[in-house]
């Protein structure tokens, strides 16, 4: 079936209000607006304002609903509009919706799922278009996910849902308009493992959310010059699925990490580390990393393309991995 990566969010999001009387999304422009993204277009007039809430312009004090009926019971999605924004709710997430279960002894529980859009690439300069995933990968207490293909978008929400602590999910704001066959038997993911998109033996290229068409490029890229990298989709955040990355690494003695955060206390440390801490005597080069420039993301376009990981960085930095350099 041919669709895109919004129609598969708001397909699944349509499935699970279906599904479960329970279930409501609310957020800012989520109702008569159709969400600043256009995922939730139409929903309001199929289910109603009471399930598809308009909120005020307070990240803080929606979020906040959110943990108290997901505590009473509910099954709630929340919608930020951007990661920037979270920040805002930044208190919410980390000192309530993922403390309660410990601090309650285990008699409370937050099934939460918060939706937000991530990363640049679409000139909305530096309010609107940073990754800071790698943030919330650093709380305990939640699960946090970042669906890259259209098959993912379409089937992780049900399995967030169903997880009895917080969720976070993000959408990279590049892939919305993605559009391709939802392949696949319709059976719903393990959202808590990495998949191989294409597979390789000379170089493991990982990467998650929006870099991973650009890692696929580059791996184009590199088969025309000879060299066969392995593509793996991270999925999940937290946990980190540590055996299929160990299990690629084994595999090609090389890796590249792809990631559209800062390369200081990225994700991508936290992955590069890992492989050295688990897979060190499988490694025939040094890890090495691709991230954004370290600066807030400029509007220019030129600008900020120069700012982020692009296919041909990639590329170079998997053939100094295979000792192949021009």
């Amino acid at each position: 079936m041919k669709t895109t990566y919004r129609e598969a969010l708001r397909a699944a999001l349509r499935e699970a209000l279906t599904a479960d009387e329970r279930v409501f999304l609310m957020g800012e422009d989520v109702g008569a607006y159709g969400g600043a993204f256009g995922v939730s277009l139409g929903l309001v007039e199929e289910f109603g304002p009471e399930r598809i809430r308009d909120t005020p312009l307070s990240e803080s004090a929606f979020t906040g609903i959110g943990v108290g009926t997901a505590l009473a019971g509910l099954r709630p999605i929340v919608e930020i509009m951007t990661v920037n924004f979270s920040l805002l709710a930044l208190d919410q997430i980390l000192n309530n919706a993922a403390t309660l279960r410990h601090m309650s002894g285990g008699q409370f529980s937050v099934p939460l799922v918060i939706r937000m859009t991530t990363g640049a690439g679409r000139q909305l300069a530096a309010q609107h278009s940073h990754s800071l995933e790698g943030w919330y990968a650093h709380i305990p207490g939640i699960r946090v996910l970042a669906p890259a293909t259209i098959a993912d978008a379409r089937l992780m929400l049900s399995g967030a849902l169903a997880d009895p602590d917080p969720v976070v999910v993000f959408e990279h704001g590049s892939l919305y308009n993605l559009s391709g066959e939802l392949d696949g038997d319709g059976a719903e993911p393990d959202i808590g493992t990495a998949v191989v998109r294409r597979p390789g033996h000379d170089v493991t290229l990982i990467t998650y959310g929006g870099s991973l068409p650009k890692t696929l490029t580059a791996a184009d890229v590199l088969a025309a010059d000879g060299i066969s990298a392995e593509v793996l989709d991270l999925r999940s955040l937290r946990p980190l699925d540590d055996t299929t990355v160990m299990a690629s690494v084994a595999r090609t003695h090389r890796a590249v990490v792809i990631d559209e955060a800062w390369r200081t206390g990225s994700l991508a440390a936290e992955v590069s580390a890992r492989i050295t801490e688990q897979a060190f005597y499988d490694l025939d080069a040094p890890v090495r990393r691709v991230c954004s420039a370290e600066a807030p993301i400029p509007y220019a376009r030129a600008l900020e393309e120069a700012a982020l990981p692009q296919p041909e960085g990639i590329a170079a930095a998997a053939r100094e991995a295979v000792g192949r350099h021009g």
